[in-house]
């Protein structure tokens, strides 16, 4: 790397820990005031850096301008891609990612079992949001009042005995779900499919997408689905990595280290608006 971009580069997270006059820059780098001057006016020249009014220098808002900018378009779904193929590879069972859009917990990659009986679920389409694993994953990393206001103004319906009955009932699970950090749906949509899923997360720890693995019961048991949580859980922290760029800070309870425990029988939804029978 030049040294001089080198040099500049330096300067950013220096400012990152707060405002620094010009000494304390050329202190830092190892250079003389005048080159740390130069640097600092390039910077500011491209709206990296500010000078306030005593002189230091802080971080601009350009720089926040991209780094936001950079975020939105962030494509989760590119980069999750292949590491759902690699796990469908792994398990051969079908693998979907989920995230929130307006009110909303949508499909937005699948990766089809290798068996010959599979999920009809479509890519754009909403899942059953009471019963599916993806949708309590996004729904539980909710701050509380938007949480409980979600879950109040559902509907719940009665898909099978498994179903999600009531409000109490789902913010219940969705606290268990946040503990965890991971959540099932046994047989809640549709009594034969059962459903393991783990949260991808950001940089800042907060979920921005949701990936499972779903399979008939004909094909696996639930619990042997459930041997497959370690896998997934290890596919959603790679995603989560290349995602935010390291290592995404921990959540808030998540217990990552917890074994494996049945949650209430729920089931990821093929889609009601569009549902085809198993073939």
């Amino acid at each position: 790397m030049s040294q001089t971009v080198d040099r500049a580069l330096s300067i950013l997270p220096l400012l990152a820990e707060g405002p620094a006059n010009l000494e304390q820059v050329a202190t830092r780098l190892g250079v003389h005031k005048s080159t740390a001057l130069r640097l600092l006016r390039t910077l500011h020249g491209h709206g990296m850096v500010y000078r306030q009014e005593d002189q230091r220098y802080r971080l601009g808002a350009r720089l926040f301008a991209l780094a936001q900018q950079a975020v939105e378009n962030l494509d989760v779904r590119e980069i999750a891609h292949p590491h759902l193929v690699a796990l469908n590879e792994r398990c051969g069972h079908t693998v979907h990612l989920a995230v929130y859009e307006e009110n909303e917990v949508l499909y937005i990659d699948k990766v089809e079992s290798r068996y010959p009986v599979r999920m009809y679920s479509r890519i754009g389409k909403p899942v059953a949001i009471t019963v599916a694993a993806v949708a309590k994953l996004l729904l539980a990393d909710l701050p509380e009042p938007e949480r409980r206001a979600v879950a109040e103004r559902l509907t719940y319906p009665a898909y099978t005995a498994r179903s999600t009955p009531n409000a109490a009932a789902f913010l219940k699970e969705l606290a268990l779900v946040r503990e965890q950090g991971w959540a099932t749906d046994l047989g809640g949509h549709e009594e034969s499919i059962n459903c393991v899923g783990a949260p991808i997360r950001g940089a800042d720890g907060r979920v921005v997408a949701a990936c499972s693995v779903s399979a008939p019961n004909v094909v696996v048991t639930a619990d042997e689905l459930l041997t497959l949580l370690p896998q997934v859980r290890r596919t959603a922290e790679a995603i989560s990595r290349e995602y935010s760029g390291s290592a995404p800070a921990p959540a808030p309870h998540d217990a990552m280290s917890v074994a494996p425990r049945t949650l209430g029988p729920q089931a990821v939804r093929t889609d009601k608006r569009a549902k085809e029978p198993l073939s």
